[in-house]
C-alpha cells in the first residue's frame, strides 16, 4: 500500500517533466510565505539537500528517484529566491525626503491617476551619501505637463517629495514594497515643479529606450489620437500617451491584455514574420529548391522576437513568451515538435530560475495559465470534436472562439482574484478584437519597420490605425453596456494556491486520476464564495476607517487616504466610490465631528482634523477603539485602545475582527523581510 504511489509515479515518469517547474514554484512560494528572513544556515542546509537529492536522483532506488528529484527542485526554488533577493539588494529611503533629485531617465509612463511618471537611475539626492541613495526612484509629475516627455538616457533634475515604497493597504494585501525591492526601486514620490534637462543622452546610453521613444513618437505622428497611442503602447510598450479613459475602457471590456506586450502579441509577430519569410522565399526558385526556408524563417522570427523583447522593456509576460518562442523555434531548427506542455514547462523553468520573483507577478501567472490551458485544451477538445471534418473556411472561426473560451476560463479566476472585477462581455470583446490584433496591428508594425527606412511607412501605419481604431471602438462600446463589470471579492489566502495546484494536476497528470482535481477545485470555489472580509479596516495614516455593513463597507470620511479606501472597496468587490461609501449607514457623526460606529458593543471612534486630539478624552472609556488621524503627544490614555499616527506608523494598516467577543487585530507590517523595516508590534489591547 505504501509503495503504490511510488509505483504510479514510476509508471508515468516519462510524462513528469512539466511537474519540475511546479516543484520549483513550490519552493519559491515557500520562501515568499515566510514571515521572517531565513538565516544563512538555512541556505547551507538547502545546498546540502540539493546535492543529496541530486545524488539520490542519479544513483538512488528507482522508485524513490522521482520523489528525490521533486524535493531537489523544491529546495532549489527556495534557495535561488533567497540568492536573488540578496543579489538585487539596494538602499531604500527610510524617511520622507524633500529636495533636489537628479538622475538618468530609464522609463517614462503614466500612473493610475493619469499623471506622467519618470523612473530615474544613477540618482543623486542632496546631502545623502551614495551608499544610502536608492538605485532607482520613480517620480510622478503633477500639474499641467505640456512639453514632450524626457527622453530615456537624458539626465534631468527636479525638486520632489520622496518616500519609501508603500506598504500594504490592509493585512494580507498586495505588498508593493516586495515588488519594488526586486526592481531596485528605493523611493517613490511626486513633483509639482518643472523637470529640467541637464544633459542629453550619452552615446550608447539607454539605446533601446531611445529607439522605443523614437518609434513611439513616429507612430503617434502618423496615427493621431488614442488609436496612435494604443498602437505605440501595444507595439513599443510606451503607454505615456494613453489616457485614463482609454485604460478604463480596455479594462472594463477585458481587453487590457492587448495593450500589455504579452504572449499573444509576440505570438502574432512571430507567426507573421515566420510566414512572411518562409512564403516570401518560396517565391524565389533558387531559395525554394536549395535552401531550407522553414529553418531560415525560424531564424528570422527568432531575431525579430528578440528585438521585440528588448524594445518592449522586458516585462515578465513578454520574457515568458520570448523564452517559449525561442524554444519553439529552436525545436523547428532541430526538427523536433514545437508546441507541447514540455515547451511551456521549459520556458517556466528558465524564467523562474532567472527571476524567481516573477512567480508572484500576475502577468506571469496569467500568461502561463493561458499558454498551458491553450496547449492542453486544444488537444483535449480536438479529440472530442470533429475538427478534421469542419469546412476549411470555418477553421479560423473555430480556432478564435475556442481560444477565447479556453483562455478566458484559464485566466478568469486569476484576474478576478487580482483585480476584483469580472468583465461580463469580455468574451464578445475578445472575439471581435483579437483577429484585428493578428491581422492588422502586428502585420502593420512589421511592414512599417521594413518599409519605413525606405520612406514608405504609410501602408503599415494604415493597418495599425485601422486595427487601433477598431479595438478602441469595441472597447468603449462593450464597456458602455449596462452591468459590463461585476465586482468580485478577494479570495481567502488558501483559495488561489489550491486552484493553481488542482488545475496543474488536471493538466499534467496523464491518467484518469487527473479528474480527482475537481474535488479541491470545488472546495476552493466554496471557500471563495463563503470567505469573509475584515469587519474593520484602518488606514496606515489614520485618514479613513471602514466597517462592514449590510449595504457594503461604510467609510468614516468621504476624503482622505483615497488610495487605501479605493483598494478596500475593490477587494470587497464593491464598485462604489469613497464618497458613496461614506454615505452608507455605519458611522454616525457626533457633535464634536467624530465618526462613531458600533463594534460588537464597543465604540469605534474616528477623530481627525484640527483639534482632534482635544476630543480623545471624551471618547476614551469603556474599552472603546479610538483612531486618531494625528499624533498623540502623551502616554496612551487608560480606558480605550488609542491608535494614533505614531502607533500606526509602526504597525501599518490594521484589520479588526471579533472572535467570540474577543477583539482580534492584525497588522499589515507583521513580517521581518528584506523589504520591511523593524519588526512592528501591536499596541496593548
Amino acid at each position: 500500500m505504501l509503495a503504490r504511489p511510488l509505483v504510479a509515479l514510476a509508471e508515468v515518469r516519462g510524462a513528469m517533466f512539466p511537474f519540475l517547474p511546479v516543484c520549483l514554484g513550490l519552493g519559491i512560494a515557500g520562501w515568499f510565505a515566510l514571515p521572517w528572513e531565513p538565516a544563512r544556515w538555512v541556505y547551507a542546509a538547502l545546498a546540502g539537500l540539493v546535492l543529496l537529492g541530486g545524488g539520490l536522483t542519479w544513483r538512488g532506488p528507482y522508485l524513490w528517484q522521482p520523489v528525490a528529484l521533486a524535493l531537489t527542485f523544491v529546495a532549489l526554488g527556495f534557495g535561488v529566491t533567497g540568492v536573488r533577493a540578496h543579489w538585487v539588494a539596494a538602499p531604500v529611503l527610510g524617511f520622507q525626503y524633500y529636495g533636489p533629485v537628479e538622475g538618468r531617465v530609464v522609463e517614462v509612463d503614466r500612473n493610475a491617476s493619469d499623471k506622467l511618471r519618470i523612473t530615474l537611475d544613477h540618482v543623486v539626492l542632496s546631502r545623502m551619501e551614495p551608499e544610502r541613495t536608492p538605485a532607482r526612484v520613480r517620480i510622478s509629475i503633477h500639474g499641467d505637463w505640456t512639453m514632450p516627455p524626457p527622453k530615456p538616457g537624458a539626465r534631468v533634475m527636479t525638486t520632489a517629495f520622496l518616500g519609501a515604497p508603500m506598504p500594504p493597504t490592509e493585512p494580507g494585501g498586495f505588498d508593493f514594497r516586495r515588488m519594488a525591492w526586486f526592481d531596485r526601486l528605493g523611493g517613490i514620490g511626486y513633483t509639482r515643479v518643472p523637470v529640467l534637462a541637464l544633459a542629453p543622452p550619452e552615446s550608447g546610453a539607454q539605446i533601446i529606450g531611445r529607439i522605443r521613444a523614437f518609434l513611439s513618437s513616429r507612430i503617434q505622428e502618423q496615427v493621431p489620437g488614442q488609436a496612435g497611442a494604443f498602437a505605440a503602447g501595444s507595439v513599443t510598450g510606451d503607454r505615456s500617451g494613453i489616457t485614463q479613459s482609454t485604460v478604463e475602457a480596455l479594462r472594463d471590456s477585458n481587453l487590457s491584455h492587448l495593450l500589455a506586450i504579452s504572449g499573444m502579441n509576440l505570438a502574432f509577430l512571430v507567426a507573421f514574420t515566420f510566414g512572411l519569410v518562409r512564403y516570401g522565399l518560396a517565391l524565389i526558385p533558387f531559395a525554394a529548391l536549395y535552401l531550407n526556408t522553414k529553418k531560415l524563417a525560424a531564424c528570422a522570427a527568432l531575431a525579430v522576437s528578440g528585438f521585440y523583447l528588448a524594445l518592449s522593456g522586458g516585462n515578465v509576460a513578454t520574457e515568458r513568451a520570448f523564452i517559449m518562442a525561442a524554444i519553439m523555434l529552436g525545436a523547428i531548427l532541430c526538427d523536433r515538435r514545437a508546441i507541447s506542455l514540455r515547451t511551456a514547462a521549459l520556458s517556466a523553468l528558465v524564467l523562474l530560475l532567472w527571476q524567481p520573483e516573477s512567480l508572484m507577478n500576475v502577468g506571469f501567472q496569467m500568461s502561463m495559465a493561458a499558454t498551458v490551458a491553450l496547449i492542453w485544451g486544444f488537444g483535449l477538445v480536438d479529440r472530442m470534436t470533429f475538427r478534421g471534418r469542419l469546412p476549411q473556411w470555418s477553421v479560423p472561426v473555430y480556432t478564435a472562439v475556442l481560444s477565447s473560451v479556453i483562455g478566458g476560463l484559464a485566466t478568469g479566476p486569476i484576474a478576478a482574484s487580482q483585480f476584483n472585477r469580472y468583465a461580463e462581455y469580455g468574451l464578445l470583446a475578445n472575439m471581435l478584437t483579437v483577429p484585428a490584433m493578428g491581422m492588422l496591428m502586428m502585420p502593420g508594425a512589421v511592414l512599417a519597420s521594413i518599409f519605413g527606412p525606405l520612406g514608405l511607412p504609410q501602408p503599415g501605419m494604415w493597418l495599425m490605425e485601422a486595427g487601433g481604431r477598431w479595438i478602441l471602438a469595441v472597447a468603449h462600446w462593450v464597456a458602455g453596456f449596462g452591468g459590463a463589470v461585476r465586482g468580485i471579492p478577494a479570495p481567502p489566502g488558501p483559495v488561489m494556491p489550491m486552484l493553481y495546484l488542482a488545475a496543474l494536476w488536471m493538466v499534467i497528470w496523464p491518467t484518469q486520476a487527473r479528474w480527482a482535481a475537481l474535488a479541491p477545485m470545488a472546495v476552493a470555489a466554496g471557500l471563495w464564495m463563503s470567505g469573509a472580509r475584515p469587519e474593520v479596516l484602518i488606514a496606515a495614516d489614520g485618514g479613513v476607517v471602514g466597517v462592514t455593513t449590510a449595504q457594503g463597507r461604510a467609510l468614516s470620511f468621504p476624503t482622505g487616504s483615497g488610495f487605501a479606501a479605493a483598494n478596500w472597496l475593490e477587494r470587497d468587490g464593491d464598485l462604489a466610490s469613497q464618497k458613496d461609501a461614506a454615505e452608507r449607514a455605519g458611522f454616525h457623526r457626533d457633535a464634536t465631528g467624530a465618526r462613531v460606529a458600533d463594534l460588537s458593543g464597543r465604540a469605534l471612534v474616528h477623530l481627525k482634523g484640527k483639534g482632534a486630539p482635544a476630543h480623545v478624552a471624551t471618547y476614551c472609556k469603556d474599552g472603546a477603539v479610538v483612531v486618531l488621524g494625528a499624533e498623540w503627544p502623551d502616554l496612551p490614555p487608560e480606558g480605550c485602545l488609542l491608535l494614533d499616527r505614531i502607533a500606526l506608523a509602526r504597525t501599518g494598516a490594521i484589520s479588526i475582527g471579533m472572535d467570540g467577543g474577543r477583539m482580534v487585530m492584525r497588522a499589515a507590517l507583521d513580517t521581518a523581510r528584506l523589504w520591511d523595516g523593524d519588526r512592528p508590534s501591536l499596541p496593548d489591547q
